[in-house]
């Protein structure tokens, strides 16, 4: 197994370039403000305060507008039949323990936020996926076209006109980068998901099991423990829908839980190769098993060494908290670079870190994985 060649991916550079061209939008409004508003006959002080009030401003736009985006999501889903499971800003989830609403840690690359919620039953395998994967995109574009007419309605207030004018860009931005279909480097958008599940019954199925299996995991229950036929491998066909390679994905996952590593060595090997819909997240956290793997197994550095890629090594970095990502750095550090102490060093940051991580089964799983790997090194 090696390392692909990386290609071009023009979608994540449309998605960039969104941003780029929100960013210059947002300094030509900042310098209007600053030029016809503030800064008439200021001060140097009051000029420099000023243009950190409106930075301040745009970046509490662009993290209202994710609460925004998320809560589209949850309103649509609640009119869609689904009911509440979790709500994630940032790296803080939401979700229900022992029927409590409790707060805890979680932190994926590519996602500013996640509202997951369990759906309703299916019929005939089907169920309402519209609204619920495009209620953000939906709501950020409504919220955009209200703040917009507060800005304009509220010019002689140009704090509360610049602020909403922020608000009004900063939605339609959210809008128009998770409502058209795009596949960034890391994960699919909203409207992609949408695309995928549409016309698609496979796709809807594997939808509603990654729901279900989310709901499984909220309430204690381990991978291994869930129904067998939620996990069947889609064929080399049917993985080409985005949506329903996840079901591949958590295949792995499920052997990996249940330590059947050669089997899940070889299903990741077939899936990294094959010209599929994972999207790049889930392709980085299974060549992160891939090399747990080989690490306990036969262990080949110059199998190793060309899948610790420079962007592998910056998802690891983002998400240097995530437990399967902690689990194969520890034993990389004892396994691959025979370093004891950082390897105590990562154990650390692990226990550390499980003490707030929403799921406490994937814990004790990953404490079970590390332990594997310790008790090879201690065998040398």
């Amino acid at each position: 197994m090696t390392a692909k060649k990386k290609k071009f991916n023009w979608q994540n550079f449309l998605a960039q370039l969104v941003f780029i061209l929100a960013g210059a939008l947002c300094g030509v409004l900042l310098m209007i403000y600053l030029e016809e508003t503030f800064l008439t006959d200021a001060a140097p002080s009051q000029e420099f305060f000023s243009l950190v009030g409106l930075l301040a401003g745009i970046i509490l736009a662009f993290f209202l507008q994710s609460i925004i985006h998320e809560a589209g999501h949850l309103i649509f889903g609640l009119l869609s039949g689904y009911q509440f499971g979790s709500f994630r800003i940032a790296s803080f989830i939401w979700l229900k323990e022992n029927d409590k609403l409790v707060c805890k840690r979680l932190s994926i690359a590519g996602t500013g936020g996640q509202c997951l919620m369990l759906p309703p039953d299916m019929v005939e395998d089907n169920f309402p996926v519209t609204l619920y994967n495009l209620g953000g995109p939906l709501l950020n574009l409504i919220s955009a076209v209200l703040f917009g007419g507060l800005a304009l309605f509220l010019q002689q207030f140009p704090v509360l006109a610049a602020f909403f004018n922020f608000m009004a860009v900063t939605g339609f931005v959210l809008a128009l980068i998770n409502g058209i279909p795009l596949r960034t480097a890391t994960v699919d958008n909203d409207g992609y998901n949408a695309f995928a599940l549409a016309r698609n019954s496979q796709a809807r199925r594997s939808f509603w099991i990654q729901l279900k299996t989310n709901q499984l995991l909220a309430q204690g229950v381990r991978l291994k423990d869930m129904p067998e036929e939620w996990f069947v491998v889609p064929t080399d066909e049917e993985m080409s829908n985005s949506m329903v390679s996840v079901l591949g994905v958590f295949a792995c996952n499920r052997l990996i839980d249940a330590k059947k590593f050669d089997e899940a060595k070889q299903l990741i090997n077939h899936l990294l190769h094959l010209k599929s819909g994972i999207a790049g997240l889930y392709r980085h956290l299974l060549t992160c098993d891939y090399i747990y793997c080989e690490l306990i197994s036969e262990n080949r550095q110059e199998i190793i060494t060309p899948l610790m890629t420079k962007d592998l090594k910056n998802i690891m970095k983002k998400m240097k908290t995530f437990p399967s990502i902690l689990r194969t750095e520890y034993a990389y550090a004892l396994l691959g670079s025979n370093d004891y102490d950082k390897a105590a060093t990562i154990k650390l940051q692990f226990e550390a870190c499980s003490k707030n991580y929403p799921y406490p089964q994937d814990i004790q799983s990953e404490r079970e994985l590390m332990e594997i790997a310790e008790n090879i090194y201690n065998k040398k």
